[in-house]
């Protein structure tokens, strides 16, 4: 039996040129998966109005790719594990470019609904085999640190830069244009990748658990799913039975990979302290980057009044201080211990929020600066803890670890999703009905509570004094909620700054292993071919 010992290789082979070279091919699906997450923001309204959408299809349009991403990714770990990670990576840049080309062309909802599933698939392939690839190719601790910085920054800066190029892309282009960007950057994949990037998997994976795959699904959608609709709704019925049938479903996950010999998640990968860690702090720091997210995107938009376009060019600001960071907060977690750095990280967050939390209708300085901190904050946090828990597993169970970490990602992300949107949403409707005006009509007064878009839009067919009004108290009520889940935001990452501080001190991370006998056994290097 092989127990992680937690100490360091000093004679672990440094990576060359080839392997720096396939990193930077690598990174290539990772910043468009990132970007197909975003990359819908400015195309839907043109799409609903060349393709007669109803409501319901738009919010699949939207959700279904990141559904089939979150429900398979655990899934498809597993299976790079048994077949490869390389082999897998191809096929899903093969149906991600072949996904990419049936939605550019789509000609009514239902094809570009099942084509966006298919991308969710591909994506599903393609985030947890790059990731078990950088850490099967990078041996050595520092270069892989260094790489997994940098593999952070560029998915932060993806879903950034999607937007950006969504919009720039239907000033010039027609909607389908969005998804043909993805073609040629996965057919120079599918040529650099055979020749660049060596073959890793599991040398004795075993037998392949089917029935946990349903299991794995059936666990992470509902939850996914409830989270979404908890954002969007509050707690309501539905919401919280798919949150809770998702929930057992879980149980029954998990009660089935601790009892099975050949389990889809490996019981060691837990035993090692480091993973869990890792794992836990990366999805509390992806709730803490949701509430950025959630508030700032809205903020600029529907306070501010920028346009589209102009909300995403200024939203870069922060994604550019992200990719200066990243590199920086992989050097001071070698350096440094790394529970300080993430402590720190966390402690930066809050006070991004605590800025948020001073913004008024009128703030842009504020709003950036206060994202920027958000931003910069998590992703120091998010770099060692991934590091941590990708040098923590085994290199065999590289595709499975990488899946876990993405999964409590989309978790977090679901989850940052519910709760700062459910106070920020209380808080917007409680303001508003106490300040609209009282000869308002029921039936406007229940639009304008519902959202703040339906504010603005009840605001424009209104007298202009009326309407005035009506479009500066919900643009307070909004700033108020968002200033309210910010002090929320603030204690959460504080909060989380203490516990990193308490709990992490001394876990140690490496890439060696050690037989039962203490020997030390040398991670074995990846398959050349």
């Amino acid at each position: 039996m092989r127990i992680f010992l937690g100490m360091t290789n000093p004679s672990a082979p440094l990576a060359g040129r080839r392997e720096w070279t396939a990193f930077v091919v690598l990174l290539l699906p990772l910043l468009l998966v990132s970007m197909d997450v975003s990359v819908l923001f400015y195309a839907v309204p043109v799409i609903s109005e060349d393709l007669q959408v109803t409501g319901a299809q738009q919010l699949w349009i939207f959700d279904v790719y990141a559904f089939a991403l979150a429900g398979l990714l655990i899934t498809m770990g597993s299976l790079g594990d048994r077949i490869g990670r390389r082999k897998l990576l191809l096929f899903g840049a093969a149906a991600f470019g072949a996904a990419s080309v049936a939605a550019a062309y789509a000609r009514d909802a239902e094809t570009l609904i099942a084509a966006r599933a298919v991308l969710g698939v591909g994506g599903a392939t393609l985030m947890p085999s790059t990731m078990a690839l950088v850490r099967t190719m990078f041996r050595n601790d520092k270069q892989r640190s260094k790489a997994v910085g940098i593999w952070s920054g560029a998915m932060a800066g993806g879903i950034a830069l999607g937007s950006v190029v969504g919009g720039v892309l239907l000033e010039h282009f027609w909607w389908g244009s969005v998804f043909l960007i993805n073609v040629p950057a996965m057919v120079l994949l599918l040529v650099l990748v055979p020749a660049l990037v060596p073959e890793s998997k599991d040398p004795a994976p075993g037998a392949f658990d089917l029935l946990s795959v349903p299991l794995s699904m059936g666990a992470v959608l509902p939850v996914v799913y409830g989270l979404k609709q908890t954002a969007a709704d509050g707690f309501t019925l539905p919401s919280t039975a798919c949150v809770t049938a998702g929930t057992v479903v879980g149980w029954f996950f998990v009660r089935r990979q601790r009892t099975r010999r050949d389990a889809m998640i490996s019981r060691d990968l837990f035993r090692r302290r480091g993973f869990g860690i890792g794992v836990t702090v990366n999805t509390v720091a992806s709730v803490g980057m949701m509430g950025s997210a959630y508030f700032t995107t809205q903020y600029l938009q529907s306070v501010l009044g920028k346009s589209p376009l102009d909300a995403a060019l200024w939203g870069l600001l922060p994604s550019l201080a992200v990719a200066a960071v990243a590199p920086l907060a992989t050097a001071a977690a070698q350096k440094a211990d790394k529970a300080l750095v993430i402590a720190a990280g966390f402690l930066v967050g809050a006070a991004g929020y605590g800025v948020l939390a001073l913004s008024d209708t009128d703030s842009l300085a504020l709003a950036l600066t206060g994202a920027a901190l958000i931003c910069c904050g998590i992703v120091t946090v998010m770099a060692p803890a991934s590091d941590m828990a990708l040098a923590t597993a085994p290199p065999e169970k590289a595709g499975s670890a990488a899946a876990l970490l993405e999964t409590g990602q989309e978790f977090g992300n679901a989850l940052g999703m519910a709760v700062f949107g459910s106070v920020g949403t209380a808080v917007y409707r409680r303001d508003v009905t106490d300040t609209m005006p009282s000869d308002l009509p029921q039936g406007t007064l229940e639009t304008v509570r519902e959202t703040l878009g339906g504010a603005i839009g009840v605001a424009a067919h209104l007298p202009g004094r009326t309407g005035g009004a009506v479009l500066g108290a919900a643009r307070e009520a909004f700033t108020h909620g968002m200033a309210v889940a910010s002090v929320g935001g603030a204690a959460l990452l504080a909060l989380a700054a203490l516990l990193a501080v308490t709990t992490l001190r001394g876990v140690r991370t490496g890439n060696t292993t050690a037989d039962a006998d203490g020997s030390v056994v040398p991670e074995p290097a990846p398959a050349r071919s």
